[in-house]
């Protein structure tokens, strides 16, 4: 058994580097391509995952988007690259907002620990991906977290170029990150135009144990803030999973044209939805 486990390790940390190697490989070549369409001016094309299973590309029909629709995640399609016709299309999805919000917390909540363990981790810069099928379609969402000190917005631009959607994130437990993020969605705006803008408050947990009077004062200033951004604004829990894969569903129909079902909820003390 000792033999055995002794053998197993340096597979196990093989694969780990390969993924690494495979992850950075992708990240240098999106960056080639964005000097490219800096110098010659002309758009960059939309990147697909590559198959690693056949299967018939459906796109997302324009029905109602529920639960059932969304396939397990695909981990064999994290380890190819973003690269050459296939049936998976990207969906690059940026995040921002100040430090020790909890911003990579709620994106290691929804890729899981397969998506973990192949992350990219830069100087102020963390990459993750995850893939699903959502009505016969194969989609995969390529997660960019920009770290929140600001020596990290030279990052700001690469990684919001190109994202279908901006999550704006702050600490439902910390009124100066609050107010932080018109700031941060102004940084956004000046390298897409075209995002779906997102408002995410985060460790409402630890927010449901606040005065309901400084509950009705955040509710009321994030409210006001997802009206400025026009954006939709959710709270969330990365601990509790309280509307981490809602989010993201949500950007799929968005993103896809397709009804949204998720109710409206403006309740002081519980999660707040508003759109």
């Amino acid at each position: 058994m000792t033999q055995l486990c002794r053998k197993l390790v340096p597979v196990n940390v093989k694969w780990r580097v390969l993924g690494q190697v495979a992850f950075l490989r992708r990240f240098i070549r999106f960056l080639w391509d964005r000097i490219l369409a800096c110098s010659t001016g002309k758009p960059p094309r939309y990147r697909r995952l590559s198959r690693c299973v056949s299967s018939p590309l459906l796109p997302p029909s324009p029905t109602m988007l529920n639960e059932s629709d969304v396939g397990p995640t695909d981990s064999a399609s994290m380890c190819g690259d973003f690269d050459g016709d296939s049936d998976l299309v990207v969906l690059k999805i940026s995040l921002l907002g100040d430090c020790q919000i909890g911003k990579t917390s709620f994106m290691i909540k929804y890729v899981g620990d397969e998506g973990e363990q192949r992350s990219l981790q830069l100087s102020g810069l963390n990459l993750m991906g995850k893939t699903l099928i959502i009505k016969g379609a194969r989609i995969g969402f390529s997660i960019w977290d920009v770290g929140g000190d600001h020596r990290c917005l030279d990052h700001v631009p690469i990684a919001c170029k190109d994202a279908a959607a901006i999550l704006i994130m702050f600490d439902l437990t910390s009124r100066c990150t609050l107010n932080s993020v018109i700031g941060w969605y102004q940084q956004a705006r000046k390298w897409n135009q075209t995002a779906i803008p997102v408002l995410i408050g985060t460790k409402f947990d630890d927010f449901a144990q606040l005065p309901l009077d400084i509950q009705w004062a955040i509710v009321s200033q994030a409210r006001a803030y997802a009206r400025a951004m026009k954006a939709t604004l959710f709270f969330s829990s990365a601990t509790h999973n309280i509307n981490v894969n809602k989010i993201f569903k949500f950007i799929t129909a968005k993103f896809f044209n397709l009804p949204w079902t998720v109710e409206r909820n403006l309740t002081v003390g519980e999660p707040i939805i508003d759109f």
